[in-house]
């Protein structure tokens, strides 16, 4: 007989991909902590361990994994404008369950450090009025992102198989960041 495997210790991160998975699978309104512990092989009680504020806390905790990104300042303001936009697009995109939480929860913990880090970025490299630039940057991805989820197929529950990445909105991304940036520098 084969030996049995330890269990899996339980942990934030774990608790938070599981979660992931089950918002990207089936959607922001089958994640409950039942279903989530069922995902984890524990008691949903077990969460609450990590999570003492429960389901809100998750949500939190969601909107924060997909909103807290990081990049390395480029040669330009420019290029580090991008880097960001881009970064955020890409972060969101991979869990489009979670981007209803991205849109609406205010920035939280290490979203809000990731918004101080765009802006300083961005002001040391000579962008003026960094702070602002920073809020425009946000509104056009979040917004670029929410069509292109929109028009994948994701949430229809007609569709059987949805489209995941798009060289058109590839494009149509590319094309509004080289605007949004243009527009920045007036």
């Amino acid at each position: 007989m084969p030996a049995k495997r330890p269990p899996v210790p339980l942990s934030r991160e774990r608790i938070i991909d599981a979660a992931l998975h089950i918002a990207d699978s089936q959607g922001l309104r089958r994640l409950t902590m039942r279903r989530l512990g069922d995902a984890l092989e524990v008691e949903a009680m077990a969460i609450y361990h990590h999570l003492p504020r429960g389901k809100d806390a998750l949500m939190d905790a969601l909107a924060e994994h997909v909103t807290a990104v990081r990049v390395e300042a480029g040669s330009s303001w420019q290029e580090t404008a991008k880097a960001w936009c881009r970064a955020g697009r890409e972060a969101l995109r991979d869990h489009p369950g979670v981007l209803a939480l991205a849109l609406t929860k205010p920035p939280k913990g290490a979203t809000t450090v990731s918004i101080r880090d765009q802006t300083e970025q961005l002001a040391d490299a000579g962008l003026p009025a960094a702070a602002d630039a920073v809020r425009t940057m946000r509104a056009f991805v979040f917004g670029s992102v929410a069509v292109e989820v929109q028009q994948s197929g994701w949430a229809d529950p007609e569709v059987d198989t949805w489209t995941r990445r798009d060289e058109r909105a590839d494009a149509d991304f590319e094309r509004g960041l080289d605007a949004l940036i243009k527009g920045l520098q007036i």
